[in-house]
């Protein structure tokens, strides 16, 4: 018998492993009052709660850890799961903070790991952050030239200004406002630290959600008159408003 004739059909591979880049958020505490860390993380989710519904978070304990605080990891995180969000890794944690997330079968990241980024220090930033007490009321513009993908999270302390296509399954948030001059899909909340005067400005609107300071509307809201349209978006007595810009202008 032929040695060609008992080769086994070929199975084609059932799984492969590529490299990619995921932007998740990150938490970076400062505290060790659990107490305190609840609160003021179910007030900033409460803001947006349909962008952080079963948000990924990794938590950055380096700044308590220098402070020379201790903190429990498996507490912690089941304070986090109870306000609805999803820890996936730690970074900065001491040798029995990288034991405890091992047990809870959380990975371990370093602080320079390229696994996880926080997108906003990836992009290019137009206006420095403030460094002193004086220029406190000084807020950064980040400014992102490459299409935001389906999947990513961007978030800006400040105003958000986009040149390219947000893809649909990618959310993006931002203290101020929010101009995107291309397509909006995915989707878009601006003033999300309660600032109601931040508006939502796009050349074409396709979003699957939009907030103004946790006022939202979802896609089956949308009126067709405004829908693929350059917009502009803002809140007039607790309602959202959504102007053609090229009607009104």
């Amino acid at each position: 018998m032929s040695t060609d004739s008992q080769k086994m059909p070929y199975t084609p591979p059932a799984l492969e492993f590529k490299s990619s880049t995921f932007s998740v958020p990150v938490l970076v505490l400062s505290s060790d009052d659990l107490l305190i860390i609840e609160q003021q993380l179910q007030e900033k989710v409460d803001l947006a709660p349909e962008f952080f519904k079963n948000s990924p978070l990794v938590l950055d304990v380096q700044a308590l850890n220098k402070q020379g605080y201790a903190i429990d990891i498996a507490a912690l995180t089941e304070l986090i799961r109870k306000i609805g969000l999803l820890p996936i890794g730690i970074r900065g944690g001491n040798a029995q903070q990288n034991r405890q997330a091992l047990e809870l079968l959380m990975p371990v990241y370093s602080i320079r790991s390229g696994g996880v980024t926080e997108e906003t220090q990836k992009q290019k930033t137009v206006t420095p952050e403030p460094n002193t007490e004086l220029d406190s009321d000084v807020t950064a513009t980040t400014l992102i030239t490459q299409p935001i993908r389906s999947g990513q999270r961007i978030y800006a302390k400040g105003d958000l200004v986009i040149t390219a296509q947000v893809s649909a399954g990618a959310e993006i948030m931002a203290e101020g406002n929010i101009h995107v001059y291309n397509t909006l899909r995915g989707r878009a909340l601006a003033g999300v630290q309660g600032n109601t005067d931040a508006r939502i400005f796009c050349f074409d609107l396709q979003a699957e959600l939009i907030s103004i300071a946790g006022n939202y509307k979802v896609s089956e809201d949308l009126d067709e008159s405004v829908r693929n349209k350059p917009v502009q978006i803002y809140l007039q007595d607790q309602a959202l408003i959504i102007k053609d810009i090229v009607q009104h202008h």
